[in-house]
């Protein structure tokens, strides 16, 4: 996403010294750590491996909001490694996802349409909420990009979340859950790679000044 920007004004790193990007590091943390209570609970109960993907995705972004918060103020070169951890993490996620996806495809049953129509809505609005939010910072430095990935990705999450649900009530089987969750694994191992290539070139780019 950052990497599209060729304005001058998107030169250089944005820093969020005035405070205003960890209030809403705040607010991300509060909401994505209730979300994943919700949607856990809720893919558990209707054995919908697309919830369960997407609950995890909101404990994993949660952790990733605290990281944040934790280096907001320190240079460029921790926030970027900071990065490099929260890439590695969404990337963990994904291959988490395609295996259990794996898993259920000879072992699962059917999932409940209603339940996962209710919830990946709920969690549809909550991620726009954020991502609004931090709209303002998709074109800052590593640390913040992959915050803003984390949201967005969320976002289309839940949007196939919905078009799950839709498939698993039309169709009768749970192939429109796999095939989601399949595909909410790809975009986590995307966003990850973009976030870690993103932070090495910061990193090599403060090691070259230093140099």
């Amino acid at each position: 996403m950052g990497n599209c920007c060729h304005d001058d004004s998107c030169s250089a790193p944005a820093r969020p010294d005035d405070g205003r990007f960890a209030r809403i590091l705040w607010i991300a943390l509060a909401v994505n750590a209730a979300m994943f209570l919700v949607e856990a609970g809720a893919g558990l109960a209707a054995g919908s491996l697309s919830l369960q993907a997407d609950s995890l995705d909101f404990l994993a972004d949660a952790a990733n909001y605290a990281v944040s918060l934790m280096v907001v103020a320190s240079a460029l070169a921790v926030r970027a490694k900071a990065a490099i951890l929260k890439g590695a993490t969404m990337g963990l996620l994904g291959l988490w996802i395609l295996g259990a996806t794996l898993w259920h495809v000879l072992h699962g049953g059917v999932p409940n349409a209603f339940t996962m129509g209710w919830v990946g809505f709920l969690a549809l609005l909550a991620n726009l909420g954020v991502a609004m939010l931090l709209w303002a910072y998709r074109r800052g430095d590593s640390n913040m990009r992959s915050v803003w990935l984390c949201s967005r990705n969320d976002a289309i999450g839940n949007v196939v979340v919905l078009v799950a649900a839709a498939g698993v009530f039309g169709t009768g089987t749970a192939w429109p859950d796999l095939v989601v969750a399949a595909s909410m694994a790809c975009l986590s191992l995307q966003a990850a790679l973009s976030v870690i290539r993103g932070a090495l070139s910061e990193l090599r780019a403060e090691e070259a000044l230093a140099a």
